[in-house]
């Protein structure tokens, strides 16, 4: 692949932290932008390189196509800078991704994160090929930096190192990295050694893996947790060859671990909830259900006890 390595070479290239906001709703379940562009400006000013809005945890897939344009205006015309904005724009539909996508390639994002069309499982790699192959030719702009979202767990399809190769070959200055959230670092590993040297960069999908992914070559990390821990991630991220390295892992599998003990979306939005003092990011859309307050209040006295803190999140 070492052909193509300095046409996938971009300055504009993301490293580092970044998280994939949590939506906020009222209390008609309408998505509320002013929340959201308050919550992006906040985890960009304490630890998040960027953001991968409408990803699995802002519950993008219970919005419209229409709610995710209008959301990624809004937090635009509120200030939160495109160029640090990685939009998901996956979907199963092949028009509702072109749409999507070309809206973030046409408002100036830096990317968009694309989750493979899921509904259908039983399709070969030339179908999920043909999907990419269409989105890029249709959106038809060379700016386009495409990041393939791999989550087997949930979407149930996702890229065999095949696959991904084949999509770099016919799109190399296109197909540019990955979010790896498999749960598997055998698979991320895979795809560092065979891509990284090619200008691939692979983002592990949960701060578990951060140190890891770091001394295999790795990006940095999309996780869930970015939206309450960026600052602690983004310090390892910086100080991974460090000797304090092993130890702010383990601080960070610890408020991870605390988090996942309840269902992870509801869970993150209760500790924003109340390290803000706003009752107002606790609603989620269904089929996701809110916490019972025993689970909410296990999990802030889990995260208490680890000295657990969202700095100036109030106001």
């Amino acid at each position: 692949m070492s052909e193509t390595t300095s046409s996938r070479t971009d300055a504009r290239r993301l490293r580092g932290v970044l998280a994939p906001v949590l939506t906020p709703f009222q209390a008609d379940l309408s998505p509320d932008p002013r929340r959201l562009a308050r919550h992006c400006r906040w985890l960009l000013a304490h630890g998040c390189t960027a953001l991968a809005p409408f990803g699995t945890t802002s519950e993008a897939n219970s919005l419209s196509v229409d709610e995710r344009e209008s959301l990624l205006d809004a937090i635009l015309e509120d200030g939160v800078p495109a160029d640090r904005l990685l939009p998901g724009t996956g979907a199963c539909s092949l028009t509702d991704a072109v749409r999507l996508t070309a809206q973030a390639v046409r408002r100036g994002c830096a990317g968009v994160l694309m989750l493979p069309p899921f509904y259908y499982k039983a399709v070969g790699e030339d179908g999920l090929f043909r999907f990419f192959a269409e989105v890029i030719d249709r959106v038809g702009d060379d700016r386009l930096r495409l990041y393939l979202y791999h989550f087997p767990p949930v979407a149930q399809v996702g890229f065999s190192a095949k696959l991904v190769e084949r999509l770099l070959r016919a799109h190399p200055r296109t197909v540019v990295g990955m979010k790896d959230s498999s749960g598997d670092f055998g698979n991320t590993k895979t795809m560092l050694d065979s891509f990284a040297g090619a200008g691939f960069d692979v983002f592990v999908g949960s701060e578990q893996f951060l140190l890891a992914g770091m001394r295999e070559g790795g990006a940095g990390c999309i996780s869930a947790t970015a939206n309450v821990n960026a600052g602690a991630i983004d310090r390892l991220y910086r100080e991974w060859r460090s000797s304090e390295a092993e130890r702010l892992q383990t601080e960070l599998n610890a408020v991870r671990g605390a988090v996942e003990k309840v269902p992870l979306i509801p869970g993150l939005k209760a500790v924003v909830a109340h390290h803000a003092a706003d009752p107002g990011w606790l609603p989620v859309r269904p089929p996701l259900a809110d916490l019972a307050p025993a689970q909410r209040d296990a999990l802030l006295a889990d995260l208490a006890a680890l000295k657990f803190a969202m700095p100036e999140l109030r106001g």
